[in-house]
């Protein structure tokens, strides 16, 4: 059996240990080592074969312990322990048969493809693994096998010139395989030489041995925008040849996601959603474009199959809540996000959009145990000490609120929302200066912060300040038109001052009443999605 010279190595991204290839017998080597070597060998190599690994492995022992020095044996041993998983062993197997039979290359190779596939991966074994290929290249310079793998990975670690020197060493027809041209083409991209990145890949998109793998381990090294058309132009020729697979149909639909094109992007993950078996991540990306596109009913429906596909997945649940909160969809937000913290408890987002969501029902104080949680994780974010402080708030407990809010005023962060917080509780207190005063910080830090209009103008109400009253309900509706509060005080102001534009403005609440009115049915409303 000769070792394996031809160019059929593994891609730049490499097979678990467990299934690489290792070369494993060679012929027409001279030397002691190889002449006297074990007449087991090929028994040992037929059971690696046959995938019978604990035979091979009895046998391979029990021929060590007659021959140790035989380094076809120690080859055979490391490529017995590589596919068990025995990294460390087989790396010890390899070397010494290196030290016995440097004319070998078989052992050369397999420990390189070794160090690729290494599990888990460990710094410096990318080195490692050029280190072996150039020993080998020196006593063995036209290795086809040790120039491709050895430009591959020069390739990954950037060094583009010398990744394009070791494949000028590679044979004619080696070069012009997909494989080769595949690393040439990131080579040519790495160094900006753009033009011939894209012949290497029209040449490789026309190669009769094109895969997927060759596509697929050249996009993520695409990463620059300049790039990212060839990258598409490389997914699309997998396309166009019929030999797309989920994972490079998903690439092609991420990108012209990156791109903006969101509908090509659906219409490539609804193909990618053909091929079975489907996945619930395939789901979530096009749900995630459907969300994009405002398509939210489109969205719940891929979520509501991902979920069938995994029920334990918290992040479909919380996805699933909040894309409902883009649709009011209040009680079906709550159920989903709730299932998000039951199953992922220590999740400090989960848990601020529970709250969030939990604030917006009718007891209000089912958000506090929420934002606490939130506050437990993220002690340093303002923001969720004002959440919380904003959930007593609505459960009327205004002394716990303001004791909580108040060391938040002077972030920039929270202190429009804090010093609007506390100019309501001030006024719900009969203090207006000290609501007044509130309001104007609030409106500093925010000038266009129309809730805070809102609540100033119902505070000079309060004092039977009209012109006030007025100018500023007025200013809120300008920012916000349906703000409910304002539309609610001027109303009131209106009716006090026997203004003629009061049943107009009747009129006007009553649309605006009638609206919150039809968002909280909908809200409550049990939706029946089919995936």
């Amino acid at each position: 059996m000769e070792a394996r010279q031809a160019y059929d190595g593994p891609r730049t991204e490499l097979p678990a240990v467990c299934v690489i290839l290792f070369v494993i017998l060679s012929v027409g080597l001279s030397g002691p080592a190889f002449a006297q070597s074990s007449e087991e060998a090929p028994k040992i190599q037929e059971l690696i074969q046959q995938g019978n690994l604990a035979g091979a492995r009895q046998l391979v022992s029990a021929a060590l312990q007659q021959e140790p020095q035989d380094a076809i044996l120690l080859n055979l041993d490391g490529v017995i322990k590589a596919q068990q998983g025995d990294c460390v062993g087989a790396e010890a197997s390899f070397r010494r048969a290196m030290a016995l039979a440097p004319s070998f290359s078989g052992s050369y190779l397999n420990l390189g493809h070794l160090y690729q596939a290494w599990k888990p991966p460990q710094p410096g074994l990318r080195d490692k693994a050029i280190g072996v290929y150039e020993e080998l290249l020196k006593r063995d310079p036209g290795n086809v096998e040790a120039n491709y793998q050895s430009a591959a990975l020069l390739m990954q670690k950037g060094q583009y010139a010398a990744s394009l020197h070791r494949l000028a060493s590679l044979p004619i027809d080696a070069q012009n395989r997909a494989q080769a041209l595949s690393v040439r083409c990131a080579d040519e991209a790495g160094r900006g030489a753009l033009p011939q990145a894209e012949q290497a890949a029209d040449r490789m998109l026309h190669s009769s041995d094109l895969a997927d793998a060759d596509v697929m381990t050249l996009v993520p090294i695409l990463k620059h925008p300049e790039q990212r058309s060839l990258a598409v132009k490389l997914l699309e020729g997998l396309r166009q040849r019929n030999m797309a697979t989920i994972g490079s149909l998903t690439s092609l639909a991420l990108l012209y996601k990156q791109a903006g094109n969101l509908d090509d992007a659906r219409k490539t993950l609804e193909q990618a959603a053909q091929i079975p078996p489907i996945s619930a991540q395939l789901l979530v990306e096009l749900a995630r474009v459907a969300n994009d596109q405002k398509d939210y009913t489109g969205a719940l429906g891929y979520l509501a199959h991902a979920r069938e596909l995994e029920p334990g997945n918290a992040s479909i649940h919380f996805f699933w809540g909040m894309v409902c909160v883009q649709m009011n969809l209040a009680e079906e937000a709550f159920q989903g996000l709730k299932k998000a913290v039951d199953l992922d408890p220590n999740n400090p987002y989960y848990n601020y959009a529970m709250g969030a969501v939990a604030s917006e029902r009718e007891e209000a104080r089912e958000a506090v145990p929420y934002f606490q949680k939130y506050c437990q994780l993220k002690p340093h974010d303002p923001r969720g000490a004002l959440a919380l402080g904003s959930a007593h708030f609505a459960a009327h407990d205004d002394d716990e609120a303001e004791k909580i809010i108040a060391p938040v005023v002077n972030n920039p962060v929270t202190a429009a929302r804090a010093h609007y917080l506390l100019g309501r509780i001030a006024n719900h207190r009969g203090n207006y200066a000290q609501a007044i005063t509130e309001l104007q910080w609030a409106l500093k830090a925010q000038p266009e912060y129309a809730d805070a209009y809102a609540e100033r103008g119902l505070v000079y109400l309060k004092q039977k300040d009209y012109p006030h009253a007025t100018a500023n309900l007025r200013h809120a509706l300008e920012l916000d038109p349906d703000n409910y509060t304002a539309n609610m005080n001027l109303l009131v102001l209106y009716r006090r001052t026997n203004d003629p534009k009061a049943e107009e403005q009747a009129k006007r609440f009553e649309q605006i009443r009638q609206l919150r009115a039809q968002r909280v049915k909908e809200a409550l409303r049990t939706i029946q999605v089919q995936p």
